[in-house]
């Protein structure tokens, strides 16, 4: 019974919440989910905080608690789903949730998002020339997008990573991956100098069996975080 009111207003501002954030206009994706699990897990947190804090009128606390932690958790998670739709309706596409797109040849580019992250996939093909870290025209004009609107997000932490097939040594692919991640990395490095990683050859899309499966392994990675404690190994 004792946890019970701080879950029930846990419970309830995470609804109201919910309504308020599932706002129309962004077209890309409306579901939201980053708000609704970070409302979720502030609001428990805030309500438990108030309930367990000294003094009468507990239930009140909770309430107080939940609307608190839910609006900080709620507010994270929203500015990450606003961050998903601007950038896919920037770069022409929409946010892409299904793991197939990756093994689709026609899409270019492919915005997705978890719950800890967003993440922006940019096929090799319209990127690099063979052998090169150098971007092509099209593929700057794209990542340089990305960058104007990073600085509407200060707080946001860029990660890129860089993936090849596997036609050449494990070593080469490792320093090639690593300039075309660099060369993505310096020019979104308008709020801070973002994390940068080649992966080589690993963690394949598709088996490297065809030419055609070989060039949907080469690409890069994009990874918007709100928190450096929940980056991820993109090698991995």
């Amino acid at each position: 019974m004792k946890l019970f009111k701080p879950m029930l207003a846990a419970t309830v501002v995470t609804f109201m919440l919910s309504g308020c954030y599932n706002q129309p206009g962004l077209v890309q994706d409306g579901s939201y989910d980053r708000t609704k699990t970070g409302a979720a897990a502030g609001a428990l947190a805030g309500a438990l905080i108030g309930y367990n804090t000294k003094g009468h009128n507990k239930g009140k606390r909770a309430a107080i608690g939940a609307l608190a932690g839910a609006a900080l958790g709620g507010g994270a998670g929203y500015l990450m789903d606003k961050q998903a739709n601007e950038i896919a309706r920037a770069l022409g596409t929409g946010v892409n949730n299904d793991p197939l797109a990756a093994l689709d040849p026609n899409r270019d580019i492919i915005v997705s998002k978890t719950n800890n992250y967003v993440k922006l996939m940019f096929r090799d093909r319209m990127m690099f020339a063979t052998g090169s870290s150098k971007l092509q025209s099209r593929a700057r004009g794209k990542v340089n997008t990305v960058a104007s609107l990073l600085r509407n997000y200060p707080q946001t932490v860029v990660g890129v990573a860089g993936f090849t097939d596997n036609v050449g040594s494990y070593a080469y692919n490792q320093g090639l991956s690593k300039k075309r991640a660099s060369t993505v990395g310096n020019i979104l490095a308008v709020n801070s100098r973002p994390y940068t990683k080649g992966c080589s050859y690993d963690k394949a899309i598709a088996s490297n069996n065809s030419a055609a499966n070989r060039a949907l392994n080469r690409r890069v990675e994009v990874y918007l975080y709100q928190d450096r404690n929940v980056m991820s190994d993109p090698c991995r």
